[in-house]
């Protein structure tokens, strides 16, 4: 009878915590739904005070926004910061990940806990000192310094998402193309490359996303003429002078369309439990 009613009391209990994450759950997406559907009816309102729904809609906000702001100089900004951290990453990442995968030395756990330091520690806490240095030497201010602040943390992102995918590779198949007289670089262009493909993908996806939300280091480094699209959102809504409320959330939402259709695009490549996963799958018997 008393194991009866433990077992009674369990569920109950498994009932309730269940529920209660589900409501915690339901009320965060519910939120956050509000949140982003109050910006996009403000920026579709004529006008819109005390009321539940705008007086009229109108689409002349983001025309507004785009001459007012100069959306078309900050997105071919935005776009030569992130290609050009993109593909940096990727040429440092890729090989840094490669070692650290087949390779065993000494302080290896030490230099996995350094790269994993810019992804830990929050940005303004190394962002700070690093737009000091460079101040220092002219490049802060400039997009060549946006880029390589946004580089401190993009490369090691890299490392640690290819990796995984590196340690799932057979080791007998770059034997195989050493023992047909494939140098190193040729094994891997030529047979790594294509086999990492959706690591790669997976990766240039994450980070191009990652650095077009990048506020801190972007913000500490940028100057009049190197401000990407998230930088130039926030001196909208906290520089000097007067601005239409519905103007300022017009450029809000053409920063989170253009951040959540890359994010949209990277999931549909991404496989999430792959950048996780360290399991190396065993051959198959014939």
């Amino acid at each position: 009878m008393t194991v009866a009613r433990d077992l009674n009391v369990k569920r109950w209990f498994d009932l309730a915590w269940g529920g209660f994450l589900w409501g915690i759950m339901i009320l965060f997406v519910v939120n956050v739904a509000l949140m982003i559907a109050a910006v996009a009816t403000s920026s579709f309102a004529r006008r819109w005070l005390g009321t539940w729904l705008p007086e009229g809609w109108t689409t002349r906000w983001y025309t507004a926004a785009w001459k007012e702001f100069q959306l078309d100089s900050i997105l071919f900004v935005t776009a030569e910061v992130v290609l050009a951290v993109v593909f940096l990453s990727l040429l440092i990442g890729v090989p840094a990940a490669y070692t650290l995968a087949r390779r065993n030395f000494p302080g290896k756990r030490a230099l996995l806990l350094l790269f994993l330091l810019p992804l830990m520690v929050p940005p303004m806490s190394y962002g700070i000192p690093l737009a000091t240095v460079l101040y220092k030497v002219q490049l802060a201010g400039t997009i060549y310094g946006v880029i390589l602040a946004n580089l401190i943390p993009a490369a090691p992102f890299v490392i640690l998402v290819m990796t995984p995918f590196i340690e799932q590779i057979d080791p007998n198949l770059e034997s195989a193309a050493r023992v047909f007289g494939a140098g190193t670089l040729r094994m891997f262009w030529y047979v790594l490359v294509p086999l990492l493909g959706p690591g790669i993908l997976a990766a240039s996806l994450l980070v191009l996303v990652r650095t077009i939300a990048m506020f801190e280091l972007t913000f500490l480094t940028s100057g009049a003429d190197s401000q990407t699209l998230v930088v130039a959102l926030y001196y909208a809504v906290f520089a000097a002078g007067v601005r239409a409320p519905q103007s300022v959330d017009a450029m809000a939402m053409v920063y989170m369309g253009v951040t959540l259709a890359w994010l949209l695009i990277a999931l549909k490549f991404v496989n999430p439990t792959q950048l996780v996963s360290r399991v190396k799958e065993s051959p198959q018997p014939a």
